[in-house]
């Protein structure tokens, strides 16, 4: 091949993987396979070795830089990349639009422009006749660290312009990593025993702030463009979106919105989607679309006025142990839990945590009057995940778990092997109500109208010591409590005796007995039919039975062991209560069993179905329902608001994830 004719290669070759480069990594399409392009890569990078003098700047071979590099050097922005000031609220964002009207009153309203607000790592580009040149990070606002050779590296980052629109023009934008990528590396360095990266912001940011170019292009780096610098005509900030897109940038569509009702909505509509996208956001940026009006409100310290980081609720947040209380469960479990300082975790106001058990009060070495890090991730409970010793004042105080049932007085136990204190006073008031608690609730007899307060009021008045006593109730016994009249009562009584006939794996659950949970009452209600044949079965018997391990199979055998327990089943039938084995739930029949041996997680509010009644329909098919995602799982099943830690896990560990709308699918065919 001629010089001329390697010459004439290498301009085509740079043009097709320009090409392809665009393609996947601002368009998110592939027409040739990843190896494909790699191989048309390595010939231009041999031709190129080959006749030196053809190397231009924008070559795709240019993107991974030899040496690491001794330091950054310092670059001065000619505009400041300045910050945002948060809002977290409706309210917060209606007073930011009232200061602009009052700083320019003769302005009937805003247009505004809203945009995904990437949890990334801001830099700047500078492109002199199309071709990058410069690349640095934010730093003080007015001073940033050449990072030139790092960004090169990261393909989403065009090396020419595909338009040349202006003699010297300034991007900028966010440097991030998807989930997906990031949990990728988390496994690997798990799997070598290293340390775990934090999130994949940090990631990102740590990837370019150092000093070795092929260290970053390791990483699955992208860049997200959201600002044009320099004037190209543009007079709204949403036709910098436009132009970004077509000098070839990957940049967020965003909205405009003609008022702020609009924008709310946005807001609401994103944060039902974040936890779908492949990046990580922590809200919506909101500017006032206007550029000419944008530049006349000027900026107040390091943030323009006419722009604000509209943040969702996050789902962490400090705040202060005010005093730590036991709660008592049914089966007598002891559960500290933190009374805190009122402060609001993913949009609500969060006022107790739990703190687990006696070991991770330990563990986290918790006193009276700390500051900690509370979490509440979507559907989980809030928890406190760290103390902040460092903020610790002279007046914390250890907690001490209590020797005795706060309760009843009883003395607590802990068995070996458990983590768990328990009062084993089966007449504890605070364990019965609990029990009662779980005796109605909608898995197991689900009494409609009968909440705590009445069940309180019950045991109080010694109109009930056990479950079975509230089918002997009559609407005498109600009319005498407070809050009762006639109608209420009435009401109350039907509701309980329409509760008389119950399916047997309702009623197994509905007993209370530890370690059993709705799924193994499914399975002991296939497996045994009636309840007399779980009465009389052996250890063994139940530890045959696929899915209830040894510990289950032992908290069962006890329970019926049990002279009690013996009675209270008596004293139910006494009082009227049918047990009936309802085929389409306790033997699935032959011909629906095509969910048979698939395991689904529910996760987030369902809108066409309650959770109850897709259980039943699973379990009809022959499917299972776990409450946490593991290896076993099969289907991920989202609605409204899902549990970030049950979608993160299922994305981890590859489990398909379904919507509510697939879902029913599955039912329905």
């Amino acid at each position: 091949m001629s010089k001329r004719q390697t010459h004439q290669r290498i301009k085509k070759l740079k043009k097709v993987i320009n090409y392809h480069r665009f393609l996947y990594h601002v368009l998110d399409k592939q027409e040739i396979s990843d190896a494909a392009l790699d191989s048309l890569k390595h010939e231009l990078y041999k031709l190129e070795q080959q006749e030196p003098e053809f190397i231009t700047p924008d070559s795709p071979s240019q993107r991974i830089a030899g040496k690491p590099l001794k330091g950054f050097k310092k670059i001065e922005h000619k505009i400041p990349m300045l910050s945002m000031e948060d809002v977290f609220s409706p309210e917060e964002l209606k007073e930011w639009e009232d200061y602009l009207k009052r700083l320019v009153p003769h302005t009937g309203g805003f247009d505004f422009f809203a945009e995904l607000k990437i949890d990334g790592f801001a830099v700047t580009l500078i492109y002199k006749n199309g071709i990058f040149v410069c690349g640095a990070t934010r730093g003080s606002g007015a001073i940033g660290e050449d990072v030139t050779q790092n960004l090169k590296t990261i393909e989403s980052i065009p090396l020419k312009l595909r338009k040349t629109l202006a003699d010297e023009i300034e991007i900028r934008g966010e440097v991030y990593m998807n989930r997906k990528d990031f949990e990728k590396i988390n496994k690997e360095r798990k799997k070598k025993r290293e340390p775990l990266y934090a999130n994949p912001r940090n990631l990102a940011a740590g990837s370019i702030r150092q000093l070795d170019p092929k260290l970053a292009a390791s990483r699955p780096l992208k860049f997200l463009a959201y600002d044009i610098v320099t004037n190209l005509g543009q007079k709204q900030h949403s036709q910098k979106h436009q132009l970004l897109s077509v000098l070839g940038f990957k940049t967020d569509k965003g909205r405009v919105c003609k008022n702020l009702f609009q924008v709310i909505n946005y807001w609401q509509e994103i944060a039902k989607k974040r936890n779908f996208l492949p990046f990580q956001i922590d809200g919506i940026v909101v500017c006032v679309n206007d550029n000419s009006l944008f530049q006349k409100l000027g900026t107040a310290g390091k943030s323009p006025r006419a722009i604000r980081a509209f943040k969702f609720s996050p789902e962490q947040a400090t705040t202060i142990i005010q005093d730590i209380r036991i709660q008592i469960g049914r089966t007598g479990a002891l559960t500290p839990v933190a009374v805190l300082k009122p402060v609001e975790v993913g949009g609500v106001t969060i006022s107790r945590a739990t703190l687990h058990n006696e070991d991770e009060i330990k563990r986290l070495k918790v006193r009276l009057g700390d500051t900690v890090i509370i979490e509440r991730a979507g559907d989980v409970i809030p928890s406190v995940v760290k103390v902040l010793p460092e903020l610790r004042s002279g007046r914390t105080k250890e907690f001490h778990f209590p020797k005795n049932c706060p309760a009843c007085g009883g003395e607590v136990k802990r068995q070996k092997g458990e983590v768990v204190w328990r009062c084993p006073n089966p007449k504890c008031f605070a364990r019965q109500k609990e029990y009662f608690s779980h005796f109605i609730s909608k898995p197991a007899f689900d009494i409609d109208g009968l909440g705590p307060k009445i069940i309180n009021q019950l045991m109080e008045q010694s109109l009930i010591s056990d479950p079975a006593d509230l089918f002997q109730l009559k609407e005498g016994d109600l009319i005498l409590l407070e809050r009762f009249a006639e109608k209420s009562a009435k009401n109350l009584i039907s509701a309980i005796q329409k509760r008389k006939e119950i399916e047997l794996a309702r009623f197994i659950y509905a007993l209370g007995i530890r370690n059993v949970g709705e799924e193994t009452s499914q399975d002991l209600a296939q497996h045994f039919q009636i309840l007399e044949n779980i009465k009389n079965a052996g250890l063994q018997d139940l530890e045959t039975i696929s899915d209830i391990g040894p510990i289950s199979a032992k908290s069962i055998y006890n329970w019926f062991e049990q002279d009690k327990n013996l009675q209270f089943l008596a004293k139910m039938e006494k009082a009227g209560v049918i047990i009936t084995n309802n085929l389409s739930l306790a033997l699935v029949k032959p011909g629906f069993t095509r969910l048979k041996n698939k395991t689904f997680v529910l996760t987030g509010g369902l809108e066409t179905i309650t959770r109850t009644e897709a259980k039943e329909k699973i379990r009809k098919l022959g499917g299972k329902i776990s409450e946490s995602v593991s290896k076993q799982t099969d289907y991920l099943v989202v609605g409204k608001e899902p549990g970030v830690v049950k979608l993160t896990k299922a994305k981890e560990l590859g489990i398909k994830i379904i919507s509510e709308k697939e879902f029913n699918v599955f039912l329905s065919y």
